[in-house]
């Protein structure tokens, strides 16, 4: 049974260093563990979850030690819930996710709401853009895929679609599939700490 909570996290995740940004808002129980957040920053964002990740707040990493990629002195993630790290309005953390490519994003604690009756928590208020295609190469190389995708004379624009395998449309995102995703992963309603 998932812990109780006392309040509910509305927060901003946008990935850095785009233009214009990607970005979704969220809402979260203040006691979810970075273990589970991490499980919604994937399914909100739209990545597959399959690289590496961690938490930075306060020159501390979370995550999953792995001594093996010098991970050792990671914390885990599973014994440590957001409302550690986040304690006030406008609190932020960083969520960085395949060391390759460094997908970097911002999460910024918007608002803190009282807990509401009926209220599925995890959900999605919002989603701008879409994700970047999984080992596009970070951001230089996304930035080069929406070159080459955008001209269907550019040299490369044909490999791209083959390597993708599907139609990419940068500014689209499914607000309604995110969520019934988010609603998979199992949420909670109402409660106290």
């Amino acid at each position: 049974m998932p812990a109780p909570y006392q309040s509910v996290y509305q927060l901003n995740i946008t990935l850095e260093y785009t233009d214009p940004a990607i970005s979704r808002q969220v809402l979260v129980p203040d006691t979810i563990t970075l273990a589970r957040l991490h499980q919604v920053i994937q399914i909100a964002m739209g990545w597959f979850n399959g690289h590496l990740h961690h938490f930075i707040h306060q020159r501390s990493f979370y995550g999953i030690a792995d001594p093996d990629f010098g991970l050792d002195e990671t914390k885990d993630e599973k014994k440590y819930r957001l409302y550690q790290l986040l304690k006030k309005e406008k609190d932020s953390l960083l969520y960085e996710y395949d060391f390759g490519d460094s997908w970097r994003h911002i999460l910024t604690l918007e608002k803190i709401f009282p807990p509401a009756d009926n209220l599925q928590l995890p959900t999605c208020l919002a989603a701008v853009g879409a994700c970047p295609p999984e080992d596009v190469g970070g951001i230089p190389g996304f930035y080069d895929f929406l070159e080459a995708m955008a001209d269907p004379e550019h040299l490369e624009h044909e490999s791209y679609r083959e390597w993708l395998g599907e139609e990419y449309d940068p500014q689209h995102c499914d607000l309604k599939a995110i969520n019934a995703r988010l609603a998979k992963l199992g949420g909670k309603k109402g409660g106290k700490r």
